[in-house]
């Protein structure tokens, strides 16, 4: 008799009340779902214990390192990366229990769908956003980027069809706070991987990535909320350079120019 694969779905979540429950809900048909909660003071961790996950509290140390604690937790055959603000669709659900029965592939990427203020993008980039979420366990780790780590896979890879759905700005405030936290963050990546910056290369590089977003990868088709994505890709752009200018000792805006 063949036993059939097991799955962990580990979340990393902090103040999450408004999302935690559905989102561990979506992952309910996997062997065990991890929430690492972070010292949350909402009703995260009650929350997501009622929809059934195993709630660990734990400090903050960064997105990556979190993601490779949660996967030292793990105790089945394969893991999956989610973040709070995501769901598993019933498409996406039987996609991905078909893929691991299958054993055609040590790591899979899903595609996602996300949502910027009540409307789901079509372009500028985040669709088809394909990101690797999904590995066997004895092959799948987590860069450590304190923001922008993402997993990898010692082995092949395939990417699956059914979108992995993102609820990832509800508004303009929540874009606002996003803005400002993730922007710091990548500073801090970009510093600890000894790239520099000056004020000059926070607009050039917010500019380019106006231009990127809304006219090379056409987000002006998305109409109103295209021309949102474009100018927030731009401003968050422009100050994670910044702030990577003003983190340099000393700091002179005629210096420090970002190298590649």
């Amino acid at each position: 008799m063949t036993l059939r694969p097991t799955l962990s779905v580990v979340i990393a979540a902090k103040n999450e009340e408004k999302n935690i429950a559905a989102c561990v809900r979506s992952a309910s048909f996997a062997t065990e779902v991890i929430v690492l909660d972070s010292g949350s003071s909402d009703a995260t961790v009650q929350r997501a214990t009622e929809a059934g996950a195993r709630v660990i509290t734990t400090d903050w140390p960064g997105y990556g390192p979190q993601q490779r604690r949660g996967f030292s937790h793990a105790t089945s055959d394969w893991v999956l990366s989610l973040d709070a603000d995501e769901r598993i669709s019933p498409d996406l659900q039987a996609e991905i229990v078909a893929a691991i029965g299958s054993g055609n592939a040590d790591g899979y990427w899903l595609p996602r769908v996300s949502e910027l203020c009540g409307r789901f993008m079509q372009h500028g980039g985040w669709r088809p956003d394909y990101t690797l979420r999904l590995g066997r366990r004895v092959k799948a780790d987590f860069t450590t980027h304190f923001l922008h780590a993402h997993m990898t896979v010692d082995g092949s890879t395939i990417k699956l069809e059914h979108p992995l759905i993102h609820y990832s700005y509800r508004d303009l405030a929540d874009m606002l706070e996003k803005l400002d936290r993730y922007s710091t963050g990548h500073a801090r990546d970009m510093r600890e991987r000894g790239k520099t910056s000056s004020l000059g290369s926070a607009v050039a590089h917010g500019l380019w990535a106006f231009i990127r977003t809304y006219f090379l990868r056409l987000s002006l088709l998305d109409g109103g909320h295209g021309f949102i994505l474009a100018v927030y890709n731009a401003e968050y752009t422009y100050y994670k350079y910044l702030k990577l200018a003003f983190s340099q000792r000393p700091y002179s805006g005629r210096n420090a120019v970002k190298h590649d």
